[in-house]
């Protein structure tokens, strides 16, 4: 059936509807739905982003689309955020998952609504949407998961193979500033200055959080529904991309999962399949509401009948930190382990050749610049956020390398460093990368892993090394669906420091390779004939939000380098713009300026700033806030300094100042 002629409903949105808890807090939602009442499916996204202007811009084009064909589309703030009452303190709380059953539970209750809840979300929704099917609400009847970990320690912006992101600094910043926004006084009323001073005072540093738990302890396991992924009986649909951070849960939850389940992986980066760069980007509106008509309406889709997990195939692609589009094809897998793929081993030659031969000890210490060309842990299709060319970087790695390849190879799942060592520190980490070596001699990492080498045996009970004893690690990369061309190298770079992907190790380290016990493991996609999948179309939506730009968006990504001065630099800076929204006449602007830089060869000289500005106006009302984020370390300590001032008009509001301390945990 062609969901674009006739049969569709006219759509009712209403901007903000109160939805009670049983602890008297009151919820904010904003729904469309079917305008004559007929009770129908609810689709629930779930999030702390702010429903009249944060994510307004993208709920535009999905919601009314989706509730035309006849579902309530459900955008409801998370408790303390945009205009939800109580106070927000951290990420996936308990209190936040519970809110999450009983909105669930509300929304069955509608005289517009049949009973029947599904859940959808990209990042934070993706993973609250799993982690609220691992409670089993009973009107819960099917997930769609974008961009999501069902492993909060070892899959999310934190703590990448026991290694520190640098994105956790980023992200935690930026929900430092989202969380001094105010309620909009056009829906609460007076209460608004009261909900906001809560906020304030109440939502504290989540950086300081997140670093006093640098292991996998019991503050990550919850919400992990890696713990117990029997708890999700529901059918789930789980997406991402290769560009995104979070593209490793698809595949264990197609592995783990024991109910209905799909997934798709796409070339794209943070973003829904429909707005996904690289392209190209899909009818995503059409393939989800393929899922929800099948377990929300109980129609037989034929969604169920086709290949549990599709994949994009990346062909090779010149060096950039941005794509607007990725060639490759579409390729499909009836489950994950997939019977196509073998894990094929290539020797670590001593002579430096991949798949070589020859027992060696080869050693390596990284300076301090290897990584600058990496690009950001999680791309948001931001150009100089993916990982530019690759020499640079591995002029300070070990380097091993294939001849040319006589005929193409492809590759679709995680490969995996085994790798035989010692080092001269108690502290170290490894960065592994994958890389496609053009005849030019061009280099695109293709995939990574990084691993915290205290780490090699567990996430919760790290170990020091003994400089000098032989350890054994396996590094697991990325997964990833590549073409490497006949012509072409493969690469495997070794270094030991990736900065500013990872915060680098208490103190520079000597990494020596055992060759003749190391090897690299590639999940090798054998050649077949095999039928091209069915056409995932072109995107289509709702007409977008109504707005006018009064300053355009800017995004600069920097790396500078003084030579007179020894320092090093990598500075993103990013303006959103200047935006009026029609239907509410708020004006909104976010800037922020990060910069993680170094000093000359010194170790200790590691820093990372962020700071943010955020502005909400309507009228002669306006707020204003600065937050501001930094982070140093020693030897045997995180150093945080963070502060804050909120403004009402030209009258501080707010102010407030944090100085932490935190113990280096082997990391």
């Amino acid at each position: 059936m062609d969901r674009d002629l006739p049969n569709l409903h006219e759509v009712s949105e209403s901007r903000h509807v109160e939805i009670p808890m049983p602890d008297g807090c009151v919820l904010a939602a904003r729904i469309w739905r079917p305008a004559d009442g007929t009770p129908m499916p609810a689709i629930l996204e779930y999030l702390p982003y702010r429903k009249g202007d944060g994510t307004l811009y993208r709920d535009a084009v999905r919601a009314p689309y989706i509730a035309a064909r006849g579902y309530a589309y459900v955008r409801v703030d998370l408790r303390g955020t945009g205009e939800s009452e109580g106070l927000m303190v951290d990420e996936y709380t308990a209190q936040e998952l519970q809110d999450g059953c009983d909105i669930i539970a509300w929304l069955a209750a509608q005289d517009w609504c049949d009973g029947n809840v599904g859940m959808v979300g990209i990042s934070w929704g993706g993973f609250n949407g799993l982690q609220v099917a691992a409670l089993q609400p009973p009107a819960l009847k099917a997930v769609v998961s974008v961009a999501s970990t069902d492993d909060r320690y070892a899959d999310d912006v934190h703590y990448m193979g026991g290694t520190m992101v640098v994105d956790q600094i980023s992200w935690a910043s930026n929900m430092f500033a989202i969380n001094t926004l105010p309620p909009d006084p056009d829906l609460v009323g007076d209460k608004w200055r009261d909900m906001w001073m809560e906020r304030l005072k109440g939502s504290g540093l989540w950086l300081k959080n997140w670093l006093e738990h640098q292991r996998r302890d019991e503050f990550w396991k919850h919400g992990s529904v890696c713990e117990d992924i029997s708890r999700i009986k529901v059918p789930v649909y789980a997406v991402s991309g290769w560009a995104d951070g979070y593209c490793r849960t698809v595949f264990r939850l197609m592995e783990t999962l024991q109910g209905p389940k799909k997934g798709l992986v796409g070339p794209w980066s943070h973003k829904y399949p429909h707005i996904g760069v690289p392209g190209p980007a899909i009818d995503w509106a059409a393939e989800e509401l393929r899922w929800w008509d099948q377990w929300l309406k109980g129609r037989e889709t034929g969604i169920m009948e086709e290949p549990q997990l599709r994949l994009y195939m990346q062909d090779h692609a010149a060096p950039a930190g941005y794509y607007a589009h990725r060639d490759g094809r579409w390729v499909e897998e009836p489950s994950w382990p997939s019977p196509n793929v073998a894990r094929i081993p290539y020797a670590l030659g001593a002579d430096g050749v991949l798949g070589g031969e020859g027992d060696g000890m080869l050693s390596i210490r990284s300076p301090l610049d290897t990584g600058l060309a990496g690009g950001k842990w999680c791309s948001y299709a931001k150009p100089g956020d993916q990982p530019v060319d690759q020499r640079r970087d591995d002029a300070g790695s070990l380097v091993f390398e294939t001849a040319p390849l006589a005929e193409a190879l492809e590759i679709a799942g995680d490969a995996a460093l085994e790798l035989t060592f010692t080092v001269d520190r108690p502290v170290a980490q490894v960065a592994a990368r994958l890389v496609d070596v053009a005849p030019d001699g061009a280099a695109t990492r293709v995939s990574y892993g990084l691993l915290n080498l205290t780490h090699r045996d567990s996430h919760e009970t790290p170990e020091e090394l003994v400089p000098g004893e032989v350890y054994t690690a396996t590094v697991p990369f990325k997964h990833v669906a590549q073409t490497f061309r006949a012509g072409h190298r493969l690469r495997l770079s070794i270094s030991t420091s990736y900065f500013p992907i990872a915060w680098p190790a208490p103190e520079p380290v000597t990494l020596t390779v055992d060759t003749g016990a190391s090897r690299l493991m590639l999940p090798v996609r054998a050649p077949r004939d095999e039928p091209e999948p069915r056409d995932l179309g072109t995107p289509k939506g709702a007409p977008p939000m109504d707005a006018e730009t009064l300053s355009p968006p800017k995004f600069v990504w920097q790396v500078i380098e003084s030579l007179s001065a020894g320092e090093t630099q990598v500075v993103i800076s990013e303006d959103e713009g200047r935006i009026r929204i029609a239907d509410s006449g708020m004006v909104t602007n976010a800037r922020v300026i990060e910069t993680y830089g170094f000093r000359g060869d010194d170790w200790r000289s590691f820093r990372g700033h962020v700071v943010w500005d955020m502005e909400l106006s309507r009228d002669d009302w306006q707020m204003t806030s600065h937050t501001e984020t930094e982070i140093t370390a020693t030897a045997s300590h995180f150093q945080i300094r963070a502060h804050l001032v909120a403004k009402e008009g030209e009258r501080v509001a707010h102010e407030e100042n944090w100085v932490c301390d935190i113990p280096r945990d082997l990391l």
